[in-house]
């Protein structure tokens, strides 16, 4: 497979964050990869989020958001999905890149949700329109969690 790199933007689309990933698989609309946790560990809800754990991240380039499943460095064990809500991803040949838009859901393991950033989002003061979009993308994976149909 070959690497790419993942540019996470801001509203006001300047680079916020970037890293390299390894692309796993090309789809239509869509592309997953594997990526590093590359930070110290960090304590994030029920979990610690360590230097090196393994991300199997998919973007999508017709869905207002991408999901990214988490799992420890030491055992493989599953940790839970990490979804950002944001634009559509523009996915080429040597970048994925996407327009964050605050809200976040966590999936713990053992299906729990919380819905993370809503203060940030307010502080992004979007239009009707996008406000729209984030929260029916926020329902859709909600519902999909729940339906234990985490979308793919």
């Amino acid at each position: 497979m070959s690497q790419i790199k993942v540019l996470k933007k801001n509203l006001a689309e300047e680079i916020t964050w970037q890293y390299e990933g390894e692309v796993l698989h090309r789809g239509e609309n869509q592309i997953t990869l594997e990526a590093f946790f590359n930070r110290d560990d960090l304590s994030f809800m029920d979990i610690v989020l360590k230097r090196n754990d393994r991300f199997v991240e998919t973007f999508y380039s017709d869905r207002w958001y991408n999901i990214f499943e988490i799992y420890d460095r030491d055992d493989g064990k599953f940790k839970g999905w990490y979804c950002n809500i944001g634009k559509p991803a523009i996915i080429t040949d040597d970048f994925v890149s996407y327009v964050d838009l605050a809200l976040d859901l966590w999936v713990s393991a053992d299906g729990r949700q919380t819905v993370l950033d809503e203060d940030e989002l307010v502080a992004l003061n979007l239009g009707d329109e996008l406000k729209q979009k984030v929260n029916d993308s926020l329902r859709e994976l909600q519902e999909a969690i729940k339906s234990k149909n985490p979308p793919s």
